[in-house]
């Protein structure tokens, strides 16, 4: 009998296991051959610690130790570019990131390829962060399997049923009997909740895609901060000696294996060319991944209100990366009963009970 049976093998549901191995066996389900198949290994990877709605901030605030710890950081810094047309949209992102007035000439040595003709204002912070997520993603594994933690891929689940003493749970392949589910299933949580006969919570799929296109006329991006237009219409990151291009878009769909829409993504491509001198003449390659957020956009953290052992970790978003460390080791409170470091109002704010 497993103790912590975690569906989902993505960051949310790894976390969850390695924090969870502290307390009892777990073994961890993916359906896909590998860890990290969906949207976690699809990520832009920034760790900004004021990104995001208040409580995903004190998150991202309380996992900043752990990535640091662990090497998973390096230097990026972030900027953000608009026009007097965007002022008002420029002022909100400013203002709730907490970046700082650069003039035009810093950010043009900084970026060169910025189109001073067009933007006519900038800020920036230095304390953004590359994240490596695979660094990220094989630091937790090694913690849970230190802890006797298994972390099975090809292991798609058909079937959950309820038993005496907990859970029965069959994959394509295999049995699983648990005490507790964790429910980190990402894009299809909901769909795993109906299987066990859980109400589901609500939770919407949002397709973005990126691009990668070759090194803007030939310049070394390597120094380059990541780069937002604002209300976050676009940005471009440096990569590997490229630059991934996005055009940040959030268009609900279903849970699926998601690919990238052409003209939404030439659109996008669109708005950062009409920002910088240099044009996009070829991609590297595309993608797309789902960004997966509740009803009031916050992650869902903790037990069923009406099954304490069906423990919800879902509705990451765009923030499952930089708050991982956080937000695992909160759910691994709240199942367990330990007192967590965060202020009570916090955790308030990720309980599945609010949606009761």
């Amino acid at each position: 009998m497993i103790d912590f049976l975690v569906i989902g093998g993505g960051i949310a549901g790894v976390s969850a296991a390695a924090r969870l191995s502290e307390h009892g066996s777990v073994t961890l389900l993916e359906g896909e051959d590998s860890l990290a198949y969906h949207t976690s290994g699809r990520s832009a990877a920034l760790f900004e610690q004021n990104y995001g709605k208040p409580s995903t901030v004190a998150l991202n605030k309380a996992s900043y130790d752990f990535h640091e710890s662990h090497d998973i950081l390096s230097p990026r810094g972030l900027m953000l570019v608009g026009s007097t047309e965007t002022a008002d949209a420029f002022a909100a992102d400013q203002d709730q990131m907490q970046l700082q007035t650069i003039s035009m000439h810093d950010a043009t040595q900084m970026v060169p390829i910025l189109d001073d003709a067009v933007i006519d204002r900038a800020a920036y912070h230095a304390g953004a962060w590359d994240i490596d997520t695979d660094r990220l993603m094989q630091t937790f594994v090694r913690l849970g399997r230190g802890n006797g933690a298994s972390f099975e891929t090809k292991a798609q689940v058909i079937e959950i049923s309820r038993t005496q003493t907990g859970w029965e749970v069959m994959t394509d392949n295999n049995v699983f009997q648990a005490r507790t589910i964790v429910n980190a299933a990402g894009a299809w949580v909901d769909e795993i909740a109906e299987m066990a006969g859980i109400a589901p919570l609500g939770f919407t799929p949002l397709r973005r895609s990126m691009a990668r296109i070759p090194a803007p006329g030939g310049h070394d991006v390597s120094a380059w901060p990541m780069i937002f237009g604002p209300g976050e219409d676009w940005y471009a990151k440096p990569d590997a000696g490229a630059l991934i291009v996005s055009p940040a878009e959030e268009d609900p769909t279903t849970p699926h294996d998601a690919f990238t829409d052409d003209m939404v993504l030439a659109e996008g491509l669109a708005r950062y060319e009409a920002h910088v001198t240099e044009p996009v003449t070829r991609l590297l390659s595309s993608w797309a991944g789902l960004r997966t957020f509740s009803r009031d956009r916050t992650q869902v953290l903790g037990p069923d209100p009406n099954d304490g052992s069906f423990i919800w970790c879902a509705g990451q978003g765009g923030y499952g990366m930089q708050s991982s460390p956080a937000a695992s080791q909160l759910l691994a409170d709240l199942v367990t009963g330990s007192k967590s470091e965060l202020p009570a109002a916090t955790i308030a704010a990720f309980l599945p009970e609010r949606f009761a």
